[in-house]
């Protein structure tokens, strides 16, 4: 059966062999990102069978209560990279500092950031979760890996990736080359290539937002949204559906899948945050794979990969997706943010007309 599919570790070695690279040890480092993400899948599988819900009574760096699950996924990727001599330090979703390796290994050439358990919220209705990574060279090799060295633009990303944990489990990566997905054999215990060469579908029919947030959102955003949700008789002349599952790994791997536009928007919820999701492990990793697979990734102000990172922890906005689409978005921000918008769907005329008092 083996000799019908194509393994991570062979696709990486061929790889290697048409684009023959200095750092051969990247390889060997996803395999170990890897192995911490077949471990997170086996326990995200048991649920609640392993009191998986069961919050430890902490919080993490950005004040967000850390279920059991969260704790696990984390040491689950120290525990699979640390040890391995090819990091000189990692930063996670779930420390406050950036992790480096025991005393006794010697330091690597690269960095690991990632978020070991994105979407976590989702885990009690039994929903789609996963783990997101970024792969960056270290600055001084072989030195203990300092803040600094971790605050480099996304455009250095060597590799990045995600892990979904869903029906099936699977490994999308890239290294700069295009995307590809590797899915879970339980059988053979390995990632085998099952997409190759992914591009982004189109044209868009879909956008992912929490409309929730409607009211904090900036002008730009709500043009934007009310013209895709008037359809046919609006401006875009076409319908689109609406999608939200508050797991940045689902969202990435749809539009991936099926196209689209997924937007979590700079808004005025809470001023002292200009985003919510985090540069160096969420954005950064899903801009290069988007834009590898053809798409593009904004803040709505600037490309996303070009964002220089001021701190480890770091929130940004996050527009991402069809190429088009994003483009839009973008021209929205520049033309319609200063002054009042006037909702089509709201006014007298609009899809929800306001009664006359």
């Amino acid at each position: 059966m083996l000799a019908d599919h194509v393994t991570l570790a062979q696709f990486l070695i061929e790889e290697r062999r048409r684009h023959p690279a200095p750092a051969a040890d990247l390889d060997s480092l996803i395999l170990d990102v890897a192995l911490a993400c077949k471990a997170v899948a086996n326990r995200v599988a048991l649920g609640t069978l392993r009191d998986t819900l069961d919050a430890p009574g902490g919080t993490n760096v950005h004040g967000e209560v850390q279920h059991r699950l969260d704790v696990l996924a984390n040491d689950y990727f120290l525990r699979a990279t640390e040890r391995s001599g090819r990091l000189a330090g990692l930063v996670s979703e779930e420390l406050d500092e950036p992790h480096l390796p025991p005393a006794e290994i010697p330091r690597g050439n690269h960095l690991l950031v990632f978020d070991p358990l994105d979407g976590s919220s989702n885990i009690d209705v039994n929903m789609s979760v996963g783990s997101i990574f970024s792969i960056l060279r270290a600055p001084e090799p072989g030195a203990d890996a300092t803040t600094q060295d971790f605050l480099q633009p996304g455009t250095e990303q060597v590799c990045a990736g995600y892990a979904l944990y869903g029906p099936a489990t699977m490994l999308v990566l890239t290294l700069g080359r295009g995307v590809h997905a590797f899915t879970l054999d339980p059988a053979l215990g390995e990632f085998v290539l099952t997409r190759e060469s992914i591009r982004l579908p189109g044209p868009a029919s879909e956008f992912a937002i929490n409309t929730s947030n409607r009211r904090f959102w900036e002008p730009a955003v709500r043009r934007y949204v009310d013209e895709c949700l008037i359809g046919r008789s609006g401006p875009r002349h076409r319908d689109f559906n609406m999608r939200w599952v508050a797991s940045l790994v689902a969202e990435t791997h749809r539009i991936l899948t099926r196209g689209g536009v997924f937007l979590y928007p700079r808004d005025t919820k809470d001023p002292a945050k200009p985003g919510r999701l985090r540069l160096l492990y969420e954005a950064n990793p899903v801009a290069f794979l988007i834009e590898q697979a053809g798409g593009a990734a904004s803040t709505g102000r600037e490309r996303i990969l070009d964002v220089v990172p001021t701190g480890l922890h770091q929130r940004c906005p996050l527009i991402f997706g069809a190429e088009d689409e994003v483009a839009l978005i973008d021209r929205y921000h520049r033309q319609f943010n200063d002054g009042p918008y006037d909702s089509p769907l709201y006014g007298d005329r609009g899809l929800f007309r306001v009664a006359a008092s």
